[in-house]
């Protein structure tokens, strides 16, 4: 979730413009003949390669009766092929001086894997065969099951992650958006492997993967080998659009009670999807809140008041709505305070103008966080296939970095006033101790 956040959070310009280069673009596109779009970056800098598959599927396409079935498949099919075990393609890809991992999220699913350069080409065929021959072992199903099964109580006893998720399925009501991409214990536990395999049939076609390549290699060379391993998949149409419920936030104030050390209290509110032309301003807005240690709710109510024990404003970008959630960690006996205290600070949002130095630092925030994220081979990989995989294109960070600068005091303001009103709140209540 945090690593997903972090990327996602670069996302904020409306994605029509495309810029103009006036030399040779750092990366190549192509388009296979079956749909399959393959991009690669050179970077002799480093002689390292990375591989980021990505498939449009996640939890944003799921019910709660299918809840965690993309990231359920996807760790699966590291878990063997029809030619390899698991130990024996764990081996393989370790003599490669590499690794290969997968895992749903919310809006794609994802093979990686990474290797030293010259093993390029090894790289990739692996990640093909995982791609294109899983064998999806009964065996190696339950292991994993176990796994995720474990994933998802530790979640559910993690206070935070708790109140995260019970607050994003008061904000977003039926529509997916507020389900986990691990999925739900009942679902988990009832899925089969015959649907691991449906799921598998229909989400990978070639129209619907991205093939993103980073590293010391030959753009050439990468582009002819993508399409001797994946060039015979076969093309197919569009699959059934299905209509998403829209979400209904239910503005109501929850609390819960339960075993913890801190009260944890989560103010919640929808806001605009990529295309949205006020998501940039909200993106500032967020930010300014409570990005960092320069945040209102961080100097207002830990540093002058001495409320909280961390606290700070979340922004998932999305597709369609994302939320702005602003979390407040604080002493029981501080909670009520601590709430009232935060309600005040987002209220002062819409009520008080952004100064110029706090929308200057926030601008500095979110574009700090975009470089540090893509320093690595694998988070560009990642970078370039994922945003091409959303259809937003594989340049889309580039361009909403330059967006943050025209983001002006009034965009903020306007933003604040148009999305920061009834509030959903979520309140865990630590339990009194006997």
């Amino acid at each position: 979730m945090k690593r997903l956040a972090l990327a996602l959070a670069t996302l904020a310009c409306v994605l029509t413009a495309s810029p103009s280069h006036a030399q040779e673009s750092p990366v190549a596109r192509q388009v296979l003949p079956n749909g399959l779009t393959v991009l690669v970056r050179e970077n002799p800098a480093v002689a390292v390669v990375a591989v980021s598959l990505q498939v449009r599927a996640g939890s944003r396409y799921e019910t709660e009766s299918s809840a965690g079935i993309t990231n359920f498949l996807q760790r699966a099919m590291v878990r063997g092929t029809t030619r390899r075990s698991a130990v024996q393609l764990a081996t393989s890809v370790e003599d490669l001086g590499g690794g290969i991992d997968a895992n749903g999220e919310v809006e794609a699913a994802e093979i990686r894997g990474h290797a030293l350069a010259r093993n390029w080409e090894a790289l990739l065929a692996l990640v093909a065969e995982v791609a294109l021959q899983p064998a999806l072992p009964p065996d190696e199903i339950e292991k994993e099951r176990r796994l995720i099964l474990g994933q998802i109580r530790t979640r559910a006893d993690a206070p935070f992650s708790s109140s995260l998720d019970s607050l994003l399925r008061d904000l977003y009501g039926a529509n997916p958006y507020g389900l986990n991409q691990i999925g739900l214990k009942a679902s988990i536990e009832r899925l089969t492997r015959e649907e691991l395999l449906a799921h598998y049939r229909a989400i990978y076609q070639p129209d619907r993967m991205v093939l993103a390549v980073s590293g010391d290699v030959d753009r050439r060379a990468v582009m002819k080998t993508a399409e001797r391993l994946f060039g015979r998949m076969a093309r197919t149409g569009p699959g059934p659009q299905v209509a998403q419920p829209v979400p209904e936030p239910t503005g109501e104030r929850k609390v819960v009670t339960r075993p913890a050390q801190q009260a944890q209290i989560l103010v919640g509110y929808l806001a605009p999807g990529l295309t949205d032309p006020l998501y940039p301003a909200v993106r500032m807005l967020s930010a300014v809140l409570g990005g960092g240690m320069a945040g209102r709710l961080f100097t207002e109510l830990r540093d002058r008041q001495g409320l909280a024990y961390s606290t700070q404003a979340i922004s998932a970008p999305r597709v369609g709505p994302t939320f702005l959630v602003a979390y407040i960690g604080t002493a029981p006996a501080s909670a009520a305070a601590a709430e009232a205290g935060m309600l005040r600070e987002i209220e002062r949002m819409r009520a008080a103008p952004v100064s110029g130095d706090e929308l200057a630092r926030a601008k500095a925030f979110i574009k700090g966080q975009l470089v540090m994220d893509r320093r690595t081979n694998a988070r560009q990989a990642w970078y370039l296939a994922f945003f091409e995989t959303i259809g937003a294109g594989w340049d889309f960070p580039d361009r909403y970095a330059r967006a943050l600068e025209s983001v002006t005091v009034e965009d903020v303001g306007r933003a604040a006033e148009r999305y920061l009103t009834r509030p959903t709140i979520f309140v865990l209540q630590p339990a009194a101790r006997r």
